[in-house]
This record gives structure tokens, sequence and C-alpha cells, in this order.
């Protein structure tokens, strides 16, 4: 982080970090020192809506942008949709790929559409959103045991 915060303070431009950090430890640090100007959670790298909640607040009360980190059109760039809808301290940007995925294509009944450089937060019932039940009935299948019977 000391190494990062001398990049962002040499630079005019916004430096952003945190994206696959896990620990709430990491992130305070990190806001309280000011390793970055904008503050980049991933809701699954750092355990869910609900941490990555407390890290934007976080940001919130440091006066610092929060602009999570979604890098593939999954649910995850669904959550983050939400997310920085919800959030006070969003930035103007949100990191949303172009690339794509061959085990994305197909997964929402509705995909995810670009309009004139944004994004629209789904509308409905849960998430906004349904998955596809063909994309469903393709997809592999794996059952994990923790060894308890």
């Amino acid at each position: 982080l000391e190494w990062t915060k001398q990049v962002a303070d040499a630079l005019d431009i916004a430096v952003a970090g945190g994206e696959q950090d896990t620990d709430l430890t990491q992130f305070r640090r990190m806001i309280a020192m000011r390793a970055v100007d904008v503050v980049q959670p991933d809701i699954c790298y750092v355990g869910g809506l609900s941490r990555a909640l407390e890290v934007a607040r976080m940001a919130e009360s440091a006066g610092m942008i929060c602009m999570p980190h979604a890098a593939n059109l999954s649910m995850l760039a669904v959550f983050t949709l939400h997310m920085v809808a919800a959030i006070p301290n969003a930035g103007d940007y949100m990191e949303y790929t172009i690339e794509q995925d061959d085990w994305t294509k197909g997964l929402f009944t509705e995909p995810l559409a670009v309009s004139d450089g944004r994004v629209q937060v789904p509308e409905g019932p849960g998430w906004g959103i349904t998955v596809n039940p063909q994309w469903l009935e393709k997809a592999e299948y794996r059952i994990s045991s923790s060894g308890v019977l």
C-alpha cells in the first residue's frame, strides 16, 4: 500500500485499488492512509454485498469514491450495478467488461445492455433479472462435501 500511495500522490489522475483484497482490515488501512483515490471492493472477493457495503461506508466517511470491481457479465455485474445505485459515494464510471466470456453467454433471458455509455440497473423482483433456464440445463454441476455425514 505504501508504494501504491506513492504512485497515487505522484499522479494527477485518480488511482483505484482494492479489487482483489479480501480483508476489511486491509481496506481500513488503505482508506486511512489514502493509498488510493478510488476504493474498488469486489463483492465476491470481499465476502459478499454486506462487506462490500461496509467498505463503501468506510470510504464515504473518509470522503472517498467507491467504485466496485466487476470483472465479468455474470451475476457479479448485476450485484455491482445494484450496489452502485445504492451508495452515495459511487463514482461517475463503473468498471464494465467488454470481454465476452463463453460461460456467461446466454446466462440471462434479457442480457444487460449498454446504451449511450450507460447500463440500466435491472428492475423487477429480486435482482431484476432472470437466469435463462436453457443456460442452467447446460451448466456443469458439482457437489461439494464437507466430509461430514
